[in-house]
């Protein structure tokens, strides 16, 4: 290991964790399960509310701040261990460290750090809009010892008391006098190692703030429009060759036979590499399209795999029984009491259709221990150390340079291009890069899995609630990709990405809450907000189902039954109120136009919106929505505004359009003209008005998607449409 920080070595301190649904590694995960004795059938609903708030940011930090700033001549530069997918992460976190070191956000050097600088591997993964919120704190701390050890170094080059020093604008000041020395003065006057100071500088107080709260632009706003940063599809080594391997025709099918035919023979072709006992089958040429077209004489035979369809898989994913999640008051006594109604609702699989397709490139240098390098595009840079190591061996030193994501929500938490990509360069001898097709990548992807949920509930003459019986069927999310024993996984009875979004946040006299969990022969797994979106528009739709039996406006309907005590339900109450107002809601629309209220929590963020939409020329167009969002602290306001458009965006999508097909064992949705998504034409404009003032910020990259397709479907009844339970919404 080389750098600045090696001499303060990779010793690690714990700090506290957030409120967080556990998300962690299948061998985390396996602890929990084995080592909680409340997986039995009365333990489970504490299990459930255990896991929904246990903590995920990072447990562990580096403890020198010299992993995460790097001193030059020039000034400093910030490591950043989050992964940048277009969040605007870098920006934020640049923020909250420039407040500390007393620098102007725009003369702060923004990298992303590479698994080699010193930050542990669950500090880099980067998932579940945790980014901002758990480094926070300690990104602050890191920035506040580096300001204090260049404040000490200052004064002894300047021969007066630190004390006397006052840091601004990237310079410290001696007070009185007009004898300065920038930052990048102090570090190039320097030399031997730095000392830390040893105890932490207090931090910032918030009244005197200058860079967090203020809307910044990104820090790769440049590199992106002159384009400059690298994809994981741009990256590029001298003496390249280009790879491309066998990808199994079904869901589950696996490689049996593999010849090479007359590929070897092919213009172009430098390797073909065939291991059986790998289940691998690959070609390297001198161009990708003659790589692929090698790949594609390559005589292969596949076991049969699963030859499941939509239906059969719908079918498998029917609510009827399950596991008792929450049970609350007697639900049998409430059903029979006052005007009872029932729904049921669907949501289909459906794809990231993020705009990259998986790439990578990989230099794996000669030998069994040759050391391996990599640009991977991924949101968990550690897993795709721990899946080439597990393929090329265990000996090996691995490198991996994170590139710009291109999109992710979810689908490249690992990323197995990686590990074709190391093979073919180990058999090659030379840098291989591999990069799928748009029909590929939704082939060969995972999804968001299906979902179906029964509601049952009544309501009384005084248009209170009596009770909500709530039966939810759904696919895996995080069991799909942790890795446990199905007997484990079946013990347990629920997956904890499904807990996202499960629950009412109302005052419900009985409630009993229901839930299954399938493992189903298409692959699944995380998904933007995993179960937060599917789950709340059941239960928020539902909402609405029961303020019109109960004969009440929907908003007040919500406000009746959310506490005034709790201060969650208060935080609700405030966005919904702020989105009725931004909305106009009570003001009489046009025939044929209707509004639809909805709200969710997740991740310490509650979010609120109406949805105008127009039925009025036969067919659903959205006009329209207004979007309330209480965050906590808000760092960079403009970025987070952009957040919240784009949860919205993706979640109209979703709502509107997106279903994935399947036939055979085989996707059939396979690139958008069979997969369509929403168009800039029909994105309504989007209206956003941020409520909290929390002392610190909570995620803000999926909790706005939640409420989008409950408020449409509720709009969509609002304006005189039929009650829309099904995704995607149609007429």
């Amino acid at each position: 290991m080389t750098g600045p920080y090696e001499s303060y070595g990779r010793r690690l301190r714990r700090r506290a964790t957030r409120r967080r649904l556990l998300i962690g590694t299948g061998a985390t995960m396996g602890a929990l399960v084995v080592g909680v004795p409340l997986a039995v059938e009365y333990g489970r609903p504490a299990l459930a509310e255990w896991m929904l708030g246990r903590g995920t940011g990072p447990a562990e930090i580096p403890e020198s701040s010299l992993v995460w700033f790097e001193l030059t001549g020039d000034g400093v530069t910030v490591h950043v261990p989050k992964i940048e997918m277009g969040q605007g992460v870098h920006t934020a976190l640049a923020q909250i460290a420039a407040e500390e070191l007393r620098v102007p956000p725009e003369r702060l050097a923004v990298v992303q750090a590479d698994t080699a600088r010193g930050f542990p591997a669950q500090t880099l993964f980067t998932f579940g809009s945790t980014s901002v919120a758990s480094l926070y704190t300690p990104i602050r701390e890191a920035a506040a010892a580096v300001r204090e050890m260049l404040a000490l170094e200052a004064a002894r080059q300047l021969a007066v008391d630190a004390k006397d020093l006052a840091a601004a604008d990237g310079a410290f000041q001696v007070a009185g006098t007009g004898r300065r020395l920038t930052y990048g003065e102090v570090i190039s006057a320097h030399s031997g190692p730095w000392q830390e100071p040893a105890e932490q500088p207090e931090l910032r107080p918030a009244r005197e703030f200058t860079s967090i709260g203020r809307s910044a632009p990104r820090v790769d706003f440049r590199a992106k429009l002159l384009g400059e940063a690298v994809y994981g599809y741009d990256a590029r080594l001298p003496d390249m060759g280009y790879g491309a391997y066998a990808v199994p025709p079904r869901f589950g099918a696996e490689l049996l036979d593999a010849q090479p035919g007359d590929a070897a023979g092919m213009p172009g072709v430098q390797q073909v590499v065939i291991d059986l006992a790998a289940g691998f089958a690959g070609v390297v040429a001198d161009t990708r399209t003659r790589a692929w077209a090698a790949l594609n004489v390559l005589r292969l035979s596949w076991s049969e795999g699963s030859r499941a369809d939509t239906a059969a898989v719908e079918e498998q994913v029917t609510a009827s029984h399950g596991v008792v999640l929450r049970r609350d008051g007697s639900i049998s006594r409430a059903l029979t009491e006052g005007t009872r109604i029932e729904a049921a609702y669907r949501t289909p699989l459906a794809a990231h259709a993020h705009l990259e397709p998986l790439a990578a490139l990989a230099r794996v240098e000669p030998g069994t221990g040759g050391r391996v390098e990599l640009w991977v595009p991924t949101q968990s840079p550690g897993s795709v150390v721990e899946d080439v190591r597990a393929a090329l061996g265990e000996e090996r030193e691995v490198v991996l340079h994170v590139t710009q994501l291109g999109g992710s929500f979810g689908r490249k938490g690992g990323q197995h291009l990686a590990v074709a990509a190391a093979r073919l360069s180990a058999a090659a001898g030379r840098p291989v890069h591999v990069g799928w097709t748009r029909d590929t990548d939704m082939r060969q992807g995972f999804y968001r899995p299906p979902t179906h949920t029964v509601m049952r509930g009544s309501v009384g003459a005084d248009g209170r609630i009596r009770g909500v019986e709530q039966v939810t069927a759904a696919g895996d999310i995080i069991w799909a990709v942790a890795g446990l024993p199905e007997p484990v996984r079946d013990l347990l009875g629920f997956d904890p990405g499904g807990l996202l979004g499960l629950f009412l946040p109302y005052e419900l006299p009985a409630y009993r809450l229901v839930n299954r969990r399938e493992q189903l022969p298409v692959p699944t797994g995380p998904w933007r907000g995993l179960g937060l979106m599917p789950n709340t528009f059941a239960l928020e739709s539902f909402v609405d189902e029961l303020a019109e039996a109960a004969g009440a406006d929907p908003l007040e309907f919500r406000l009746a039954h959310l506490s005034e005590s709790d201060p969650e339900a208060r935080r609700l109450r405030t966005v919904l109120r702020t989105a009725a107002q931004m909305a106009r809601w009570g003001e009489p629309l046009p025939p044929g136009r209707g509004r639809g209220i909805a709200c969710s929590g997740d991740v310490g963020t509650v979010v609120a919106m109406v949805a105008e939409v127009d039925l009025s020329e036969g067919r659903l167009r959205v006009t329209g929505m207004d979007v309330a969002v209480d965050c906590g602290l808000v760092v960079n306001p403009a970025g987070a505004k952009l957040q919240a458009q784009g949860s919205v965006v993706m979640g109209l999508s979703s709502a509107l359009h997106e279903e994935l097909r399947i036939e055979d064992g085989q996707v059939v949705s396979d690139n958008f003209d069979r997969y369509p998504i929403i168009d800039m034409a029909s994105t309504p404009p989007i209206r956003v008005s941020f409520t909290g003032d929390g002392e610190v910020p909570q995620g803000m990259g999926e909790p706005v998607i939640g409420p989008v397709p409950a408020a449409v479907a509720n709009a969509v009844r609002a304006a005189g449409g039929p009650r829309l339970r099904t995704l995607p919404l149609r007429r």
